[in-house]
């Protein structure tokens, strides 16, 4: 007997065997919809918010060059994931701005007195800001990310990898904080 065969020979329709399988199906049904009641369908950017200014980030450090590769990192970002267009400040509705505040070399790993494994370590300061209103929607400060390289005797990678890490991450993590609150 086939597992349909079996349920349909147990639940006798005639005793109320079909009332408790609609009992249990309602039952089921009820759990699987508010079960996914936490996930949320389209954007989870503001929608409301067409486009964005993106100015060059300022560059608090010694470190010469990072400014650049954040700002262009952040755009390249609001481009893959969210709605909105990146235009020219006296164009926008809103401005994403900020400075890099710390950029340092980590020690991760020694061995017999050589570095094995390095981090770069970067901080920035942001604020996203509604233009017409003036005031800002989003501030972080002492937002920090870091990526690592190996500079290590036969790996030999350069502070570059872990610079380009450091800010591909910040610049995921900083558009992100942009996202609408759930």
């Amino acid at each position: 007997m086939t597992r349909m065969g079996w349920l349909a020979a147990k639940v006798n329709v005639g005793d109320g065997g079909g009332r408790l399988l609609s009992a249990v199906f309602a039952l089921l049904t009820s759990v699987v919809l508010t079960g996914c009641s936490g996930y949320r369908l389209g954007s989870v950017y503001d929608t409301g918010v067409r486009t964005i200014a993106v100015p060059m980030f300022e560059n608090q450090t010694f470190a010469n060059g990072l400014e650049a590769s954040l700002t262009e990192a952040i755009i390249t970002e609001v481009h893959s994931t969210t709605p909105w267009r990146v235009v020219p400040e006296a164009q926008a509705q809103t401005t994403l701005e900020g400075a890099i505040t710390e950029a340092t070399l980590r020690t991760l790993a020694t061995e017999g007195g050589f570095v094995e494994q390095s981090a770069y370590v970067m901080t920035v300061d942001f604020a996203w800001r509604d233009n017409a209103r003036g005031d800002a929607m989003v501030v972080r400060r002492g937002f920090t990310s870091a990526g690592t390289f190996v500079p290590a005797l036969g790996v030999q990678e350069p502070i570059e990898i872990g610079q380009r890490e450091a800010i591909s991450e910040l610049a995921r993590d900083i558009v992100a904080e942009l996202a609408s609150e759930w």
